[in-house]
């Protein structure tokens, strides 16, 4: 499991802009800045740390670089953490049935 994309994902600012890049496809550095109050070479840095992850890959159209997202590495941590769903619905489930045991058991006593 790669560390730099978890580093990268721990930034709520970085989940944005893989939102923006979800829901709008593919766009351009100034336009993701206009989302976030903060200076565009901040959002750069953002964009430059995902980049790195491998989430985003760049692209120049003329005097713009243009981002896109990258769901690859995204795969990788999803099939990682498929394990542990299904752990915690299980262990869920079974909190539900005591707590469902226990109801019952209050009902009987009334």
């Amino acid at each position: 499991m790669r560390e730099d994309v978890f580093a990268a994902l721990a930034s709520p600012a970085r989940r944005q802009l893989l939102q923006l890049l979800l829901d709008g496809g593919p766009q351009p550095v100034g336009r993701l800045a206009e989302r976030f109050d903060m200076a565009r070479p901040s959002v750069s840095e953002h964009l430059k740390v995902l980049k790195d992850a491998g989430l985003v890959a760049e692209s120049r159209h003329g005097r713009e670089r243009h981002y896109r997202l990258e769901a690859a590495p995204l795969m990788e941590i999803r099939d990682w953490l498929t394990p542990y769903e299904r752990f915690w619905r299980e262990r869920l489930a079974d909190l539900g049935t005591v707590l469902d045991d226990m109801e019952d058991r209050d009902d009987d006593d009334r």
